[in-house]
């Protein structure tokens, strides 16, 4: 017994389909998996510029549009601010 020739065609088509899909799921994984240890790599190299800048000017917050820089201030400074006003 065999099932028609119609259904045989359906059958192989989806199973097609499918394989296709799992492959292109697999490199997308892939490239996923690539970017993910790029953020990686970013961000530890951010992390070490950031110690870098630190060094050279202290604990600051940086304006990224215009490179301009404030230093941060600790709760103490604040609070020695406060009692000076």
């Amino acid at each position: 017994m065999k099932i028609t020739e119609e259904q045989l065609k359906k059958i192989n088509e989806q199973q097609s389909a499918l394989v296709e899909i799992i492959n292109r799921i697999g490199m997308i994984e892939t490239e996923k998996h690539s970017l993910l240890h790029k953020v990686a790599e970013i961000n530890k190299e951010t992390e070490e510029f950031k110690l870098e800048l630190e060094k050279q000017y202290g604990a600051v917050t940086i304006d990224l549009s215009t490179g301009d820089y404030e230093p941060i201030k600790t709760e103490v400074e604040d609070a020695i601010e406060d009692q000076e006003d």
